[in-house]
């Protein structure tokens, strides 16, 4: 099976989550790209990462989560997806961030411009355009109870059917993943 996953807003293709899964998956193949800050760079690129691969499986937290829904096309999972990062004021704030894990680049720090929430807005009131019978049935949203940084799942079900709550937080950890992520990754994939 082959798998591209989605990174978090100010994390990597190196979180704990890509060793976690790769330790836990480790006849599959895990593609975790570093995806760019700004929408107008990241989506089209992920897009094209996804022609590109034909992943069997596109899974994706938080802003991953988001990107992900948004890979027509692709059997999606979007775990607690930020659909609405512009209006989050704790998370997407003008200056300067450091990122969380270590990218490809060796970049250590990003910033966030008032172009880029103006991008990330632009994009959020676009995603929902154009989903298909076929995208509807294949993409999941998987959403933590005890999630107290993104609450989407409204936003998600009122698009598609398969919104999916479980007992954990924002953050994912071994036991949601064994419990809840990889069973879902398991039956959508036929593994």
């Amino acid at each position: 099976m082959k798998l591209i996953y989605f990174h978090g807003f100010g994390s990597s293709g190196a979180s704990g989550t890509v060793e976690t899964l790769r330790r836990l998956l480790p006849d599959d193949e895990i593609i975790a790209p570093d995806i760019p800050i700004d929408p107008v760079e990241a989506l089209p690129y992920l897009k094209n990462l996804c022609e590109t691969e034909q992943p069997d499986i596109v899974v994706g937290t938080s802003m991953g989560g988001m990107y992900a829904q948004q890979m027509r096309g692709f059997v999606r999972i979007c775990i607690n997806p930020a659909l609405n990062m512009s209006t989050m004021s704790g998370v997407l704030k003008t200056g300067e961030h450091k990122f969380f894990n270590g990218r490809k680049d060796n970049q250590k720090t990003f910033r966030i411009t008032r172009d880029i929430i103006l991008h990330h807005n632009q994009m959020e009131r676009q995603q929902f355009k154009d989903i298909s019978d076929w995208d509807r049935e294949h993409c999941y949203g998987l959403f933590g109870i005890q999630d107290k940084q993104v609450n989407t799942y409204d936003l998600f079900h009122k698009h598609y059917p398969h919104a999916i709550r479980f007992d954990g937080e924002h953050r994912l950890n071994e036991k949601v993943l064994k419990k809840v992520v990889l069973p879902l990754i398991q039956e959508l994939t036929n593994k």
